[in-house]
């Protein structure tokens, strides 16, 4: 039995779970979200908890059991609380600014980059225009948004400039040694 997929999800007051046809729905005073159901596993719901169950022992069944059971605990979450990534650009020169929604940066380019968010993904800056925080209910979208702003540019090993997540640490070369006659 999945010691993940057999732990129960407690539905705190003001979000309503509800499974319609083939996909669960999640509302919360966040927003919405919605979640096909997977293959081999029912969700049960009853008295502000949700549980999962697996209809055999087959290791499709078992594998589905888990992943079921953590996508509903993240829309649960991701309803109530958020979910929230911070970069942090390093380099000289190199910027975030909002303009309006949009986010714009500048990284060492001919030119400055503009990213518009998706739907329910909000963006803002902090610091010395240098601290980029992605918020959002659904965590997938925002840890694609943050992956997808970091790959602009990615903290290079020799002096570390580029865009990371906030606490990643960047393992530096040393370079060049000198030529030697």
């Amino acid at each position: 039995m999945s010691r993940v997929g057999k732990k129960p999800i407690a539905v705190p007051a003001g979000v309503k779970v509800e499974v319609v046809e083939d996909q669960i729905v999640v509302e919360g005073p966040k927003g919405s979200l919605r979640q096909k159901k997977l293959p081999g596993v029912d969700v049960v719901i009853q008295d502000d908890v949700v549980q999962v169950e697996r209809k055999s022992d087959a290791k499709p069944h078992r594998q589905m059991h888990g992943l079921m059971r953590t996508l509903i605990a993240n829309m649960v979450h991701g309803v109530t609380e958020g979910y929230r990534k911070q970069l942090r650009i390093v380099g000289v020169g190199y910027r975030a600014e909002l303009d309006g929604n949009d986010l714009v940066l500048n990284l060492g380019y001919s030119h400055s980059i503009r990213v518009n968010p998706p739907e329910g993904i909000s963006f803002a800056v902090e610091g010395r225009n240098d601290v980029i925080i992605v918020t959002g209910i659904d965590k997938v979208v925002v840890g694609q948004m943050a992956a997808n702003i970091r790959a602009m540019r990615e903290p290079e090993p020799y002096k570390g400039k580029g865009i990371r997540y906030q606490g990643e640490v960047v393992r530096r070369k040393a370079g060049k040694a000198g030529k030697v006659m």
